[in-house]
């Protein structure tokens, strides 16, 4: 019986011994949220962006803005101020395009693709060497039956959506 116990205590004792390394050695990934130190990164500033495309909508710049300020505040922990900040983001609206792709035997374009160009600068004002400042497309191709201004606000949420997760990515995420 004693035998028995002490092989019991053991077991138990090995148990709990990997138990507690096991949940010393966690790791974890963050695929959505910023790769920032919050104790250097307090605030960011982020401008217009105005459109300065040779074609021009002129709701998308209020549509590609309200996305990047609630992107950053959803998945931040930063103070978006109107002056001074650790952080600055401003650009421009370069493209905003229409071309025809998938052409028919009768020559006639199918589909057209919608293209949207943002040009970015980021300014880290704490560390040197991270400032971006480079050019975003995105783009979404629809019916060429279709009327652009029957889709033309859905497409330009759509790509304001994915232009914004690539240039949190090339920025704040650190990817």
């Amino acid at each position: 019986m004693k035998h028995i116990s002490k092989i019991l205590s053991l077991k138990a004792v090995v148990l709990f011994v990997m138990l507690m390394t096991w949940q010393g050695c966690t790791v974890s990934y963050k695929f959505n949220g910023a790769a920032l130190d919050y104790n250097v990164y307090k605030t960011i500033f982020v401008s217009n962006f105005p459109i300065r495309a040779a074609l021009v909508y002129p709701p998308l710049q209020q549509t590609f803005e309200n996305e990047l300020l609630d992107y950053i505040s959803r998945n931040t922990r930063l103070r978006i101020v109107d002056t001074s900040a650790d952080l600055q983001m401003e650009g421009e609206i370069t493209g905003y395009s229409l071309s025809p792709q998938a052409v028919t035997e009768d020559a006639y374009a199918s589909k057209t693709r919608l293209t949207i160009t943002v040009r970015v600068k980021y300014t880290d004002n704490k560390q040197d060497g991270k400032d971006v400042d480079q050019s975003f497309s995105a783009y979404r191709d629809f019916d060429s039956s279709e009327m652009l201004t029957d889709v033309q606000d859905e497409l330009c949420s759509q790509i304001s959506k994915e232009l914004v997760d690539l240039i949190f990515n090339a920025t704040l995420g650190n990817w």
